[in-house]
């Protein structure tokens, strides 16, 4: 029989310290620092948008404005439930204790899954802009390296990392300042355009982008901009992490849009010819070279590796949260719980969990890249989905009336957020290539994970729910 009723947090000991905690190290600033980096949105911007732009046009500019109205539902989500439980758990910790064990723990198996797959991901993209500089790299080998790098550095202090996150950020929203100056010092066409007229490219010329075209390349802008919830892992770490955990994601969000929103409609508003832009091979390489000369470009290049660096370190962090917390809650066999719920007893990581974490990522770096897209395109939609459902049931079982945050014009938006999330798992099913073969590894992993709660955890009874000693 699967249990259905929220499941309160299991007391964590006091003085006989026999559960592991993590030190509050991090201030609000150092949480945010850490948590931009994970969204990066310089990788977005180079990354993610060209498609968006393909699919839209200039149209891409509604998309992304579309996007951040999804995507402030969502915050309001995450900052609802993660000022209630600000754990290193993250989603699952969340979903587990306001929706019952068995979706909790199929959610810890979607997150797992993906967060291991998308460090590859994001690591292989160095290796593509370190090329305009020394052209020739081996994109796996690169990318293994950068996991290694990253890793060595998680392994530190948190606020170290925040520090490190926090100068490479910079770096990252400077390059985007470069961009957006280079679209809007002497713009080509008017901002109207783009509301009024948006226009998507045919065979070197340009059309009109319909509505349908312009809402189904929104489905891909929301993608870039996730990442806020990472506020969440921090929270056993940050102090007043009831209050700060919600800030966060909120803060995080708002910078996000405008770091990612302003670039993006400076290129379609800068760019002098919209055809020869939708048909480039790397539509920002493109731009700014026409705009600025390769000297700029080859420096942007530059940044945007460093950006992704910083995303995979950011990422590290987060992960090796997660599986530490997996470790504390004895979710594996004894000896792996032990392990990866070890802290490491100068700079207060949880170093194995990271080492683990560095390990299995520099693995899949030299997976096939098309697999790893396959299985991670689909897991946030569904972790989106279970949220939104968890918020709603928080209210009403009263798992989350201690949350220090109450989202505005509750159900508002988690009732607006499944309805666009469904709408993604639509267009996602309708692509063949990735989207429907995800959808159904995306089950395949739910099933997986629901079968291993219900035949191996609950079964032994021994999968506790944990969390810092104040939580």
């Amino acid at each position: 029989m699967v249990d259905r009723k929220p499941v309160q947090p299991t007391p964590s000991p006091g003085a006989d310290g026999a559960h592991p905690r993590l030190h509050r190290g991090l201030k609000l600033v150092g949480t945010l620092f850490i948590t931009l980096s994970a969204i990066t949105p310089a990788s977005s911007v180079f990354i993610v948008a060209p498609g968006v732009i393909t699919q839209a046009g200039t149209g891409a500019f509604l998309a992304f404005v579309i996007a951040a109205v999804v995507g402030v539902f969502m915050a309001f989500v995450y900052a609802e439930l993660g000022s209630a439980y600000p754990l290193s758990g993250g989603e699952y910790a969340i979903v587990a204790r306001t929706s019952g064990r068995l979706p909790g723990f199929v959610v810890l198996g979607l997150f797992l899954v993906s967060q291991l797959l998308i460090i590859a991901v994001i690591a292989l993209g160095v290796g593509t802009y370190l090329s305009v500089l020394l052209p020739g790299l081996h994109a796996p080998t690169v990318a293994a390296v950068t996991v290694v790098v990253a890793t060595v550095l998680a392994v530190f202090d948190i606020k170290l990392n925040a520090w490190v996150t926090g100068i490479f950020l910079a770096i990252e929203l400077i390059a985007l300042g470069v961009v957006s100056a280079l679209g809007l010092i002497h713009p080509q066409r008017s901002l109207a355009d783009l509301v009024v007229h948006p226009v998507t490219g045919a065979g070197g010329t340009v059309a009109a982008a319909s509505f349908g075209v312009i809402a189904g390349a929104s489905a891909v802008a929301l993608f870039a901009y996730n990442g806020y919830g990472a506020a969440v892992y921090l929270g056993e770490e940050t102090h007043d992490a009831h209050r700060s955990v919600a800030k966060t994601v909120l803060w995080a969000l708002g910078i996000t849009v405008l770091a990612e929103l302003v670039p993006v409609t400076a290129v379609l508003l800068g760019s002098p010819s919209l055809p020869d832009l939708f048909g480039a091979a790397n539509m920002m390489d493109h731009f700014i070279t026409d705009r600025a000369g390769s000297t700029v470009n080859d420096i942007v290049s530059l940044a945007v590796a460093v950006a992704i660096f910083n995303a995979v370190l950011a990422i590290i962090l987060v992960t090796a949260r997660m599986i530490f917390s997996t470790g504390r809650d004895t979710t594996w066999p004894s000896p792996i719980s032990k392990a990866v719920s070890a802290i490491h007893p100068r700079f207060g990581s949880p170093w194995i969990a990271t080492l683990a974490t560095g390990a299995i990522g520099t693995a899949f770096c030299f997976a096939d890249e098309q697999v790893l897209l396959v299985v991670t395109s689909t897991t946030l939609i569904a972790i989106y989905a279970v949220l939104c459902v968890s918020v709603l049931l928080g209210r009403r079982n009263g798992s989350t009336a201690h949350a220090a945050y109450r989202m505005p014009l509750f159900p508002v938006a988690p009732l607006l957020a499944l309805a666009a999330i469904a709408y993604v798992a639509y267009q996602n099913f309708t692509d063949p290539e990735v989207g429907r073969p995800s959808l159904v590894i995306t089950a395949g992993i739910a099933v997986v994970f629901a079968l291993y709660y219900l035949l191996v955890l609950r079964r032994r009874g021994s999968w506790e729910l944990r969390g810092a000693e104040d939580d």
